[in-house]
């Protein structure tokens, strides 16, 4: 369909919220199935603006770093919204190792892994994340969405049931809608009313419990320790998805699990190499041999996806190796979290999460306070986005701070410095 739709300012034909108005033109004769498709959406669109909710956006000019360029700002940007925890998506030596393995094994496979897709590169990681993990096997997804879509559906019968804390990722509310397993959904990070369900469950043939290990709007860990107790208690699986949480949570970087000292009581984990871990692309199941032979010969993502590039491969085991050659890498990340948190919380902010975890969600409440606050921030310098419904729900909305291992102090306290001032200019603190 040739059809095209612009905003303008205000002057122009139509109307639409915050000064701007709405202008359709087709390049062709339309249907009169399409004319009417077009206008469905058209409104749509004119409703998620003036609901407020619009997601723009920002072009970043550079590559991904504590500092970026963002075209339309001047001169550097701090950012403190990127999944780059560890600072690892530009390090020279993963750079470097993606640049090696574009040479050495091309920029790609035109294929899928069990026709001729497997380089020694691909089995390579999978020994090394099943390591890392202290997993038996691991397998490689072009996404860990992929690998939450590809996993329940292998996994579970109508026989068994599924038992998914109710603000889990969307990866996994989609992955679980593919499985004809019974549902459950118990209230967020709510024990008893998981034990509960798990007693309702209790005649199924297998029973699995799904958490995120952190939930990444808020930055709260999962009660994982009670969680795997009451597994052992009932007899149920846990699965958790780390991706907010691999190569830098916990003492040295494994997780969740780590974390609370529960090395090898979870059976399956799910996560990406597309955030700490090199930040480019790619996802993975850690967890028993016999699962993940299952999955190499039924998992629908994994066979009807092309491999994952060579380049992001090796990026991702360089930075694995980073990971477990600098225990300090985590260490770094906490230190900057907790010195955030103190000071803003010390200004009068509202900050949600746990308080050793990066993600630092700055309550605001309002959509339009928190993208108004946003654009201020990069207006002194400072790249942070303002989530607000659907992303989060209505009258939640924030301002989500990421921290990183390759922020400086001085970057933390220039950014709270700005937060405190836009802070009292907008009436959020006094």
């Amino acid at each position: 369909m040739a059809l095209r739709s612009l905003f303008r300012p205000q002057g122009s034909n139509g109307t639409l919220c915050n000064g701007w108005k709405l202008i359709t033109g087709n390049t062709q004769r339309l249907t009169s199935s399409q004319a009417a498709s077009a206008a469905i959406l058209e409104q749509e669109l004119v409703n998620i603006r003036e609901a407020g909710t619009f997601k723009s956006e920002r072009v970043i000019t550079s590559q991904q770093g504590p500092s970026i360029y963002v075209k339309g700002s001047e001169g550097n940007i701090l950012n403190f919204c990127a999944n780059n925890y560890l600072g690892l998506s530009s390090h020279p030596a993963v750079i470097e190792a993606g640049k090696k393995a574009l040479e050495t094994h091309g920029a790609g496979l035109s294929s899928v892994r069990f026709i001729c897709g497997t380089q020694d590169i691909h089995k390579e990681l999978e020994e090394k994340i099943a390591k890392f993990h202290g997993k038996d096997d691991a397998i490689l997804y072009i996404s860990c969405f992929d690998a939450n879509a590809g996993i329940f559906e292998v996994l579970l019968s109508p026989e068994d049931a599924v038992i998914s804390d109710e603000l889990n990722h969307a990866s996994i509310i989609d992955g679980i809608r593919l499985c004809k397993a019974q549902r459950y959904r118990y209230k967020h990070r709510d024990m008893k009313d998981l034990e509960s369900l798990l007693l309702e469950a209790k005649n199924c043939r297998q029973r699995l419990i799904v958490t995120d290990g952190v939930f990444s709007m808020d930055g709260n860990v999962t009660p994982l320790k009670d969680i795997c107790d009451l597994g052992e208690k009932h007899k149920a699986m846990v699965f958790i998805d780390e991706c907010h949480a691999t190569g830098f949570f916990g003492a040295t970087g494994r997780g969740t699990e780590e974390y609370f000292n529960l090395d090898g009581k979870v059976d399956i984990i799910n996560s990406t190499l597309g955030k700490a871990i090199g930040g480019a692309a790619g996802g993975y199941t850690a967890g028993p041999q016999s699962l993940v032979d299952l999955l190499r010969q039924r998992s629908r993502p994994y066979l009807f996806s092309n491999t994952l590039p060579p380049p992001v491969v090796a990026c991702a085991s360089k930075a694995f190796d980073l990971v477990m050659e600098n225990p300090d890498l985590p260490k770094k990340v906490l230190s900057n979290t907790l010195r955030f948190r103190s000071r803003m919380t010390d200004a009068g902010f509202t900050l949600s999460g746990d308080k050793e975890h990066p993600i630092c969600p700055v309550m605001l409440g309002d959509a339009k306070l928190a993208c108004d606050f946003a654009d201020k921030m990069l207006e002194r310098g400072i790249y942070v986005i303002g989530f607000s419904y659907p992303v989060v729900p209505k009258g939640k909305a924030r301002i989500r701070v990421q921290i990183s291992a390759s922020h400086s102090e001085k970057d933390i306290d220039r950014t709270v410095d700005a937060f405190i001032d836009i802070g009292r200019q907008m009436k959020v603190v006094a």
